[in-house]
């Protein structure tokens, strides 16, 4: 029986290792850009870079 208590509490950290890091991959604007990965496969790499830059630039130009 004292194997659950030991069970429950290792679960309960492991749930709030991932939560907490969840929160900050959500922070630190991990999930912020979805559209371009979903495109990048279909351009060669230089234009690839013209698009980063570009939106690099619309960034900058928005603060």
């Amino acid at each position: 029986m004292n194997i659950f208590y030991l069970l429950i509490g290792v679960s309960l950290l492991a749930a709030l290792v991932f939560l907490s890091a969840f929160i900050w991959a959500v922070r630190t604007g991990q999930f912020d850009d979805t559209e371009t990965p979903s495109i990048r496969i279909l351009f060669d790499d230089d234009e690839v870079d013209k698009i980063d830059k570009e939106s690099d630039n619309n960034k900058e130009q928005t603060k």
